[in-house]
């Protein structure tokens, strides 16, 4: 039977954005509905038992960026998250025999560099100090709206005095932020604008550890390390303190997923209704603005506030009728980069894999972080260059890891669970379809990982196989990008997700982004949905 129900807001989309956003604007006293199109929360943070006994993280697999505020301000920790911090917290292993292991204590990653380079074992805390002047600048311009700062044409949007003076203090204190960056200035630039592979090769003579900071400026993107804006997302290996400390990536206890079970834990304590299973045909609208939503099974709920956590192609180009957009809006949404070439292999084991160049007995420190399959930047390169032309790596690149290593909740006793983030796996395909070739591009990445440690195809007890198309199915994210939409600079801060809309707001009165389409953008961070929340209180919708 079809439901009803009148609400001051609705959340489309329980991913953990829409759950914070939900949950700060019911602090503020407000009735709030969160309609969720699975039957588990979180988005791609969330966990599912695939096989008995296993809770496995299927997509988002570790955590840093997430807001301590939010944290704090929620109670998330009376709610049940757990973060379980991660040391060393990266290796990579050589085919030559040997390898390379990383993490917060600076005299392990002495040790570590110096067998390659004592010249990039003394460069390394020169490295980072900058990235952390970097990051520490510009992480309060993650926790409010963007500015909107661009002269847009006339007719386009009125912007009132109040918004502008806002915007105007924002970038001033963005200005004033960048002159405290002195002599560094120049080099934060070009992290925030250049290509990962120049900068890296600057600072360090060694392969191995060029290609395991390189590594983390793509995951996730389809772009390769020597491209412009593949640098800026190296700060996001020293940004954040969900785990504890700055930079420190952690596991949450239970899988991801309980990360979106205590927010929404915090929201149902405040009154936030949740449905699941309710996935939303069309956003309605009036003369007014927004008025409600329509469900698939033929609910009307109304509202004269609603915030989408869907990336912006579902929300403006699939859930809205077009007339209600205008015509420059409606073509700025349409040239939104959703590329992607990221697939997931998750993995049930009957023991840790067994690398030939660090052998162990069982759980080893290596395998606490992520294990890197990729030994240097032209490998990287060259995995790229087989998905430019649309096909998926022949050689691709492998970041894993292993949370069952310091979590024994989420797997049965002496088993494990390997999560494998795979690039490039190009969502178009220039031959055949994901549906026919993802088992055989598993089997593929199993066997990249067997060269390194050999005897891992007899551990393996289930396997799971997400393409990009599949990532796409599931988590309702266009093109299997899971940052919805590109991370380039084109697409970042006042350009997100079309310029002129920066702040969350739409050209439709009453209707919200509070996603990762909007700023500051993916990863797990939780400042979409609070910043969202913090615009429509000011709005008081």
């Amino acid at each position: 039977m079809a439901k009803h129900g009148k609400y001051d807001a609705i959340i489309i989309g329980g991913g953990h954005n829409g759950l914070v956003c939900a949950a700060y604007l019911a602090k503020a006293g407000r009735k709030v509905c969160v309609l969720e199109r699975r039957h588990v929360l979180g988005g791609c943070a969330a966990t599912e038992e695939l096989w008995p006994g296993y809770r496995v993280s299927t997509a988002a697999y570790v955590i840093s960026l997430f807001q301590t505020q939010i944290i704090r301000e929620l109670r998330l920790k009376e709610y049940g998250l757990k973060i379980l911090p991660r040391s060393p917290s990266s290796f990579t292993p050589l085919p030559d025999g040997r390898s390379l292991t990383m993490g917060p204590d600076a005299a392990l990653n002495q040790r570590e560099i110096s067998k390659f380079s004592p010249k990039d074992a003394a460069a390394y805390p020169r490295y980072e100090a900058l990235l952390e002047h970097i990051a520490a600048t510009l992480e309060p311009t993650l926790s409010e709206a963007a500015p909107d700062p661009l002269p847009l044409p006339e007719g386009w949007r009125k912007i009132g005095l109040g918004k502008k003076l806002r915007d105007g203090k924002k970038l001033l204190k963005m200005y004033n932020a960048m002159k405290a960056l002195g002599a560094d200035l120049p080099a934060a630039v070009e992290i925030l604008t250049g290509a990962a592979r120049p900068i890296l090769e600057r600072w360090f003579e060694t392969e191995v550890l060029k290609a395991t900071l390189a590594t983390d400026a793509i995951i996730g993107a389809f772009t390769s390390i020597s491209s412009p804006g593949s640098a800026y997302v190296l700060l996001h290996h020293v940004m954040g303190e969900a785990g504890g400390a700055r930079g420190v990536w952690g596991y949450v206890e239970g899988g991801m997923g309980r990360l979106s079970d205590a927010i929404a834990k915090a929201c149902e304590d405040m009154g936030v209704e949740i449905r699941r299973e309710a996935p939303v045909h069309s956003i309605q609208t009036d003369s007014h603005g927004t008025c409600g939503v329509g469900l698939e099974d033929g609910s009307q709920l109304t509202a004269r506030c609603v915030a989408s956590s869907v990336d912006a192609h579902l929300t403006f180009e699939k859930l809205l009728s077009p007339d209600v957009l205008p015509a420059e809006f409606r073509d700025a949404v349409a040239k939104i980069d959703y590329a992607s070439a990221s697939a997931k292999v998750n993995l049930a084991l009957s023991e840790p894999p067994q690398f030939t160049c660090l052998p162990s007995s069982g759980v080893a420190p290596h395998h606490h972080g992520t294990m890197h399959i990729g030994p240097s930047l032209d490998y990287l390169d060259r995995a790229y260059d087989d998905a430019k032309y649309g096909r998926p790596s022949n050689e691709p690149i492998l970041e894993m890891t292993m949370a069952t290593s310091v979590d024994s909740t989420i797997a049965p006793d002496g088993k494990h669970l390997l999560s494998m983030f795979v690039q490039y796996a190009p969502y178009n395909l220039a031959e055949g379809n994901w549906d026919d070739i993802k088992e055989s591009f598993g089997d593929r990445c199993v066997e990249m990982l067997a060269r390194y440690a050999p005897s891992i195809a007899g551990t393996i007890e289930h396997r799971q196989v997400l393409s990009p198309l599949d990532l796409e199915r599931t988590f309702g994210i266009t093109g299997g990008n899971i940052m919805q939409g590109a991370m380039s600079p084109h697409q970042l801060y006042c350009f997100r997700p079309v310029a002129g809309w920066a702040d969350h707001r739409t050209p439709v009165p009453g209707l919200y982004l509070c996603g990762a389409a909007s700023h500051p953008g993916g990863g797990v961070m939780g400042a979409c949905g609070a910043n969202a929340a913090q615009e429509i209180l000011r709005d008081k919708v």
